[in-house]
């Protein structure tokens, strides 16, 4: 029993590391694709809107492929985390000013509630970062 609730565990994680990396892959390519809602978002203290958020995208995008290789995981999912840390500033931007999201008004409840989803992201990622026991 204890091996086959350790194949299982194995199982439900290499599954939910290809579910973020598509989130974070499909989430970088709409910094390009749709640029307009993470520039609303972002603070005005910062500078460069625009390749800031395409930098972020970029960075989504290559976290998200660079968890899909194994000689790169660990690396990339430390990325990841730092790169969600680094974006939170915007999210917490969002709430307090009550930012619509892509043109959309959100109730303040839904924009409060990013901010600790974005806690789940960086736990998500961090996940990752930990070298996987012997099996």
């Amino acid at each position: 029993a204890p091996a086959a609730a350790r194949r299982w565990a194995v199982t439900v994680k290499v599954a939910l590391r290809w579910l973020l990396a598509a989130l974070m892959i499909a989430g970088g390519a709409n910094h390009f694709v749709s640029p307009e809602p993470y520039v609303a978002m972002m603070p005005a203290a910062l500078p460069a809107h625009l390749a800031l958020v395409y930098v972020s995208g970029v960075a989504e995008i290559a976290g998200g492929l660079g968890l899909l290789v194994p000689a790169t995981r660990r690396a990339a999912a430390w990325g990841l985390v730092l790169l969600l840390i680094a974006v939170f500033p915007a999210n917490v931007n969002m709430a307090v000013n009550h930012l619509p999201l892509g043109g959309r008004a959100l109730p303040a409840w839904a924009l409060w509630a990013r901010l600790p989803l974005q806690a789940v992201l960086i736990a998500w990622a961090w996940w990752y970062t930990r070298r996987d026991r012997a099996r």
